[in-house]
């Protein structure tokens, strides 16, 4: 298994291309090329707060990063640091559920455990911070991955993107044993 360590600032062109590779690649039977397009840079991006709070994982191999994902104290549900409306408001873990946020698999490592480790990990970290639950704003394409290791789905929502496009994501929840 690759290892994953802790994202650091100069990550951040890596893990924007990342998102864009994995994207285009992964959620291509979920979404048209135009909602694609227009949620990457905000809705899909890469949110410097997780990175500086120290929640923002990444793997990589060679030298190139194939996956990140992380979790956040903060109240921001999704969204890179494009995306207007942040709420960087800590949680209270004895009332709220800590965030999973921006997993980003590369297409060539997909379906090889990398999410899965990124999300045991954020999953006891959290925990370690108190949290009893996590929960997560999930795109169609992770909604399946979610669902395996344990989350339950809520109402799907539609969030407007620029241009006029709609994207529809699965709200999620899940309890930590």
């Amino acid at each position: 298994m690759t290892p994953l360590r802790l994202a650091i600032p100069a990550d951040i062109p890596a893990i924007e291309q990342l998102i864009a590779l994995s994207a285009r690649g992964l959620c291509a039977p979920d979404y048209t090329t135009a909602q694609i397009e227009a949620a990457l840079g905000s809705a899909w991006g890469c949110d410097s707060e997780l990175i500086r709070d120290g929640t923002y994982f990444v793997a990589e191999v060679a030298g190139e990063l194939v996956a990140c994902g992380g979790w956040s104290w903060r109240r921001t549900l999704f969204g890179g640091d494009a995306l207007p409306g942040r709420q960087s408001e800590l949680l209270d873990p004895s009332r709220d559920a800590a965030r999973i946020r921006a997993f980003f698999v590369h297409p060539d490592w997909s379906r090889r455990g990398l999410a899965r480790a990124i999300l045991a990990r954020c999953e006891s970290e959290a925990r370690a911070h108190g949290f009893r639950s996590v929960e997560l704003l999930a795109t169609l394409t992770g909604q399946r991955f979610y669902q395996a290791c344990g989350y339950m789905e809520e109402p799907a929502i539609e969030y407007p993107l620029t241009g006029g496009e709609v994207i529809r994501f699965v709200p999620m929840r899940r309890t930590l044993d």
